[in-house]
């Protein structure tokens, strides 16, 4: 929970709040409802141009598919949406019938433009992603064959993926033979998101078993001992890294979970969150850096819009006062938001490198508001 109550929130930063929420439901979420959805496949679209119209399709992602489905199913109920719970049908049906694999078991990475299986490898990130949003979609419906489904995921993540030290396999086959990857870190920390998302849904001992294990994997194999950083990879591997934008994903996800709050993970994780912003965040401009190395240079200076986005999640847990907070907020509404959507990514000098829109980043900006609402109340 925020470490202050929602009166140290002042009327501009509230204010802001409304304008950029504001831009998220009447600007962002309709392009996926209009522009952004494919009615012949049932599936949004990769990516749209700044003039709301599609990329030529490449490839259709079951991950991207699971974005738009907790996207949707968290506006249920939501009287402003009243076509969400029938396109979080629709994507619901979609990945079963797009991304199912009926012989092996578990979902396809991606499929081609005509809805036939293209990557067929099985990856964990995007089995995290389904689980995850079952989970929430479940948390709203109730009904027996999206738990089923849960269940299922849960079932292959543990059987399939799981290496038995806490850790699991990023990638293999569609056989589920090896490809030799072994464990990384974002498919790690998006399982545990979609651990929490579901034990947030119900009760799950086994579940919570596995989130703990996995912490404590994650701590002793991926934890910079100096700097309490997440590295990107296993300790001792070659050209490691660490991204800013991924230790405020996990602070928030640490300190937000009573399972895996004051945790010796969350306890790194508050060191590594501090260094992060000290050394990866502009204290001017508010620019989160894409990925530095160890010893705090920065590698990759773009910015992207879903670490800005984790920042100031993470930060509506440990501001002591709103003025960090409004100045990130403003920072991402004034060099991310456009009348017509947002831009994807900015260089080292705040210019638009990446204009696109992809489907899956509503998702990040959703968890972000999600965030900021519960901070003010």
């Amino acid at each position: 929970m925020p470490d202050v109550s929602s009166s140290a929130a002042t009327p501009e930063l509230k204010s802001l709040f409304t304008t950029v929420q504001q831009h998220f439901r009447q600007v962002i979420v309709p392009l996926w409802q209009g522009p952004g959805w494919n009615a012949e496949l049932a599936l949004p679209y990769e990516a749209l141009d700044a003039g709301h119209q599609p990329l030529p399709p490449q490839r259709y992602r079951a991950m991207a598919c699971a974005r738009q489905l907790y996207l949707f199913s968290s506006l249920i109920g939501d009287r402003a949406f009243p076509d969400a719970a029938t396109r979080a049908a629709a994507l619901f049906r979609s990945l079963q019938r797009h991304f199912h694999d009926a012989e092996h078991g578990g979902w396809f990475y991606s499929i081609d433009p005509h809805g036939a299986p293209l990557d067929t490898r099985k990856d964990l990130y995007t089995h995290a992603f389904i689980l995850f949003a079952c989970a929430h979609y479940w948390a709203k419906v109730r009904e027996p064959l999206v738990e089923s489904v849960l269940d299922a995921a849960l079932e292959v993540i543990a059987v399939r993926f799981a290496t038995g030290d806490g850790l699991y396999e990023a990638n293999l086959e569609r056989d589920w033979t090896s490809l030799g990857s072994g464990p990384l870190q974002n498919p790690l920390m998006h399982l545990a998101e979609a651990f929490l998302a579901t034990l947030a849904a119900r009760e799950d001992a086994d579940v919570q078993r596995d989130l703990l294990a996995l912490a404590t994997a994650l701590q002793k194999r991926f934890i910079d001992r100096r700097q309490g950083v997440m590295l990107e990879k296993p300790l001792g591997t070659v050209d490691n890294w660490f991204e800013p934008g991924h230790q405020f994903e996990w602070l928030f996800l640490l300190e937000s979970s009573p399972v895996l709050r004051d945790t010796a993970l969350h306890q790194s994780l508050k060191q590594g969150f501090a260094y992060a912003e000290q050394v990866g965040v502009d204290p001017h401009s508010g620019a989160v850096a894409a990925m530095l190395t160890l010893d705090g240079t920065v590698r990759d200076a773009t910015q992207r819009i879903w670490a800005q986005a984790e920042y100031l999640r993470a930060l509506t847990l440990r501001v002591d006062n709103s003025a960090r907070l409004q100045r990130q907020l403003q920072a991402l509404h004034t060099h991310f938001m456009h009348d017509g959507g947002w831009h994807e990514c900015l260089d080292a000098k705040g210019v638009v490198s990446r204009a696109d829109m992809p489907s899956t980043t509503p998702y990040h900006l959703a968890t972000c508001l999600y965030g900021l609402a519960d901070y003010l109340g």
